[in-house]
């Protein structure tokens, strides 16, 4: 599973002098440059940026995250997690990490790892980033399959694309709240799908298709 293009990213330079940047890092007593892009917090700084309507939402990824990490495909070791960010990152998500369930301690941790780089636990490698492009990140994991989610694709349904779903394929999912995939990411995709007339929020999709791909794999 891959959240491509998420709304996760570090306050970039342009913005961290603005006055709502420097009032919330005040705050949180931290370093503008080191501090999460939150529309929330970030509005006004955020009004014109290039991509506006895709940035800023670490609270969907949050979410996301959660729908990923507290289920038996992926306790079973039978789903890998990775989250592209929309200025080239990749998280890479270890076995069996619990993921903080309160957001404010979740973003606490995702500031620690892009200054850390990586958390460890007991020798464990729990969540790691590198800079890294979505394309190299597809190449790396090996992917045959590659199958995205976007109300531009052709209607299927859930248990359908979950019967085409294997071991060797890569599920991609926007990590944004609004817009669609670049073309970077298009071009990579071998299957784009559409599983409803309406657009969804990501975490809906995700949760309906993994249950759908759990009963065939783990029930």
């Amino acid at each position: 599973m891959i959240l491509a293009e998420s709304a996760l990213e570090l306050v970039p330079k342009e913005l961290q002098n603005h006055n709502s940047v420097l009032a919330y890092s005040k705050k949180m007593g931290k370093k503008p440059s080191n501090v999460i892009l939150d529309v929330s917090w970030h509005f006004a700084a955020m009004k014109g940026i290039k991509n506006e309507i895709k940035r800023g939402r670490p609270d969907l990824v949050h979410f996301c995250l959660l729908e990923c990490c507290t289920i038996p495909l992926y306790f079973e070791k039978k789903l890998h997690v990775y989250v592209h960010t929309i200025d080239d990152k990749v998280i890479f998500v270890g076995d069996n990490v619990r993921l903080p369930k309160s957001y404010h301690r979740f973003i606490g941790l995702i500031e620690k790892l892009y200054s850390e780089k990586k958390i460890e636990q007991d020798g464990k490698k729990l969540l790691e980033i590198k800079n890294m492009t979505f394309d190299d990140l597809v190449d790396k994991i090996g992917a045959k399959k590659v199958i995205g989610f976007s109300t531009r694709g052709q209607t299927s349904s859930y248990d359908k694309i979950a019967e085409y779903v294997g071991r060797d394929s890569c599920i991609v999912v926007g990590g944004f709240s609004k817009g669609h995939f670049s073309d970077k990411i298009l071009k990579k995709i071998d299957n784009l799908v559409s599983v409803d007339k309406n657009p969804l929020e990501a975490h809906v999709v995700i949760s309906r298709l993994l249950y759908e791909c759990e009963k065939r794999i783990i029930m």
